[in-house]
């Protein structure tokens, strides 16, 4: 298809959906660390009915679609993104309910409110997670896990999800397969996720949700004159990232306005002049210097864009 063509089939959004689609939206702030180029074209659905809509007018169109959570694990390049991005930022997206041991919340709900609305309503197991960033749909979607409380995945009792086409419907445990920092809805919308939990007591949830926040923060870089974000995936086997990068010597490794954290060797701190394209080449000497020094295969934690 030629760049014209796929111009021709993208301004159609703009006349399809004017309430919703925006033209070159900045895609920086809507991430972490705040790189990178603008969204093509830009929509915030404000129920399912809209969403699936976006989705079966891209499909007939040709039109390459991407769905944004809050993120958290996300560099965009610098040239932008072609397309349209979907954020499922609406409150029809981010509503969290709660019935009997099932709590079900939306895919742009923030993962943290999900951990803190779960504790109050004395439901355990993922009190672990306190602290970590990003949307709950994208910690589903990745099946994000701690050493204190496991993977996410476990509690998933079912998921409500859109396909490319738009059509809707629900999985169940059974039909979703997760496995180490991975699931199988990698080529779906998810759109909201329930979970089956455990009865416990609020207070004593409390206790711990702080107790392991703490410990959590004081594993991660602090300052307020640089982002940071997770970079590197622990292997399933052996020393974590973080230990076999600063073994490595890469600690404070920089290039361009991207740094290998010093406090915590796992993250990439970035400064007000860094590019993503700092952040990728730093990413690729790093995976570079590990295998050649220790032949194991160190994976991003990181999503391109």
């Amino acid at each position: 298809m030629s760049p014209f063509g796929l111009s021709l089939r993208i301004m159609s959004l703009q006349n399809l959906f004017p309430r919703i689609v925006r033209q070159a939206v900045p895609l920086s702030v809507y991430t972490r660390l705040h790189l990178g180029g603008t969204a093509e074209f830009f929509a915030e659905p404000e129920n399912e009915t809209e969403l699936t809509a976006l989705l079966k007018h891209c499909r007939q169109e040709k039109i390459p679609v991407r769905v944004l959570g809050a993120g958290s694990n996300l560099v965009i390049a610098e040239e932008g993104v072609p397309g349209l991005v979907i954020a499922l930022s609406k409150p029809e997206f981010c509503r969290i309910t709660v019935e009997g041991l099932e709590l079900t919340a939306g895919a742009g709900a923030p993962f943290g409110q999900v951990i803190t609305h779960s504790v109050s309503q004395g439901l355990g197991g993922i009190e672990a997670f306190v602290g970590m960033p990003g949307s709950f749909g994208g910690a589903v979607r990745a099946n994000t896990g701690t050493i204190h409380g496991g993977d996410l995945g476990q509690w998933v009792e079912r998921v409500r999800v859109a396909d490319l086409e738009g059509n809707l419907f629900e999985l169940s445990k059974n039909e979703i397969t997760f496995a180490y920092r991975y699931s199988s809805l990698e080529n779906v919308v998810l759109i909201a996720a329930t979970l089956m939990l455990e009865k416990d007591e609020s207070t004593e949830l409390a206790k711990r949700m702080r107790k392991l926040w703490i410990i959590r923060k004081s594993q991660q870089p602090t300052g307020e004159d640089a982002a940071s974000v997770l970079a590197f995936k622990n292997p399933e086997t052996g020393a974590p990232a973080k230990e076999l990068i600063e073994r490595g010597g890469l600690k404070g490794a920089r290039i361009g306005g991207a740094v290998i954290s010093e406090y915590n060797a796992g993250f990439i701190t970035v400064d007000a002049e860094c590019t993503s394209d700092d952040v990728l080449r730093l990413v690729q000497l790093v995976q570079e210097q590990i295998l050649q020094q220790t032949e194991i295969e160190l994976e991003s934690a990181l999503t391109v864009w």
